[in-house]
C-alpha cells in the first residue's frame, strides 16, 4: 500500500506538470501504463444497451463521471470469473480514498441461466458496489462482438460451461476506452495502472 501511495504521489506531480501538454489525455501522445495495454486508439463498447438487476437500461454513458471497469463472464464460471471479481474487490481496497471512483461492471455471457437476481447476488458477494448487466442472448452476442470478446458454449454432460476471453476493459470518466487489463495481472499491478489513468485523464 505504501508503494502504491508513493507511486500515486509521483504520478500526481507528473500529472500536474503535464496536464497542459497532454491536452486532455490526447491518445496520439499515448499513456504510459506499466502493466496493462493502452487502448486509447481502440473504439469498443460505445453503443451497448443492457439491463441491470433492477431492470434499468444501462449504456456506457450511464457510468459517465466514474471509471468503469467492464468484465465479461458467467456466475457458474469455476475459476476465471471469481478470480477476476476477487481481484477487482482487492483493487478497490488498494485504491483507498479513490475506491468509489472505480465502477466494476460484470456483463453475463450466460443470460439463459444468469437471472437478474442470481447476477446481483453473485457480484455483490465480492463487493456491494459492483454492477451486473444482462440482456437477451441476441443482445449479449451483439455486445460481445462490439467488445471483440470471444465466448462459446462447451457441452459438459447434460449441461454446459462457457469458454470465454478474460480481459477487463477500463474507461476514463468521459467514457473513453483507455486501458485493458489481462487476467494474469495481480491487484497491485492493476491498481498502479488505474491510478496512473486517474491522475492523467
Amino acid at each position: 500500500m505504501t508503494d502504491l501511495l508513493s507511486r500515486r504521489a509521483v504520478v500526481a506531480g507528473m500529472g500536474v506538470l503535464g496536464l497542459g501538454l497532454l491536452a486532455g489525455c490526447n491518445p496520439a501522445r499515448g499513456l504510459d501504463f506499466k502493466y496493462g495495454k493502452n487502448m486509447s486508439n481502440e473504439i469498443l463498447g460505445r453503443s451497448f444497451r443492457l439491463t441491470d438487476s433492477q431492470g434499468n437500461v444501462r449504456t456506457l454513458s450511464s457510468f459517465y463521471g466514474t471509471m468503469p471497469m467492464i468484465f465479461f463472464g458467467f456466475t457458474q464460471c469455476p475459476a476465471v470469473c471469481p478470480t477476476a471479481l476477487a481481484r477487482a474487490a482487492q483493487i478497490k481496497k488498494l485504491m483507498g480514498r479513490d475506491a468509489g471512483f472505480l465502477q466494476v461492471v460484470f456483463i453475463t455471457l450466460d443470460p439463459e441461466r444468469d437471472t437478474p437476481e442470481v447476477l446481483d447476488a453473485y457480484v455483490k458477494a465480492f463487493d456491494p458496489s459492483f454492477t451486473a448487466l444482462t440482456g437477451t442472448p441476441e443482445e449479449i452476442a451483439a455486445v460481445a462482438r462490439e467488445f471483440k470478446v470471444f465466448y462459446e458454449k462447451v457441452p459438459t454432460g447434460d449441461t454446459y460451461t462457457i469458454s470465454h476471453s478474460s480481459t477487463s476493459y477500463v474507461y476514463d470518466s468521459r467514457s473513453t476506452l483507455r486501458l485493458s487489463l489481462g487476467h494474469s495481472l495481480n491487484a497491485k499491478e492493476c491498481t498502479e495502472d488505474l491510478l496512473t489513468l486517474m491522475e492523467i485523464c
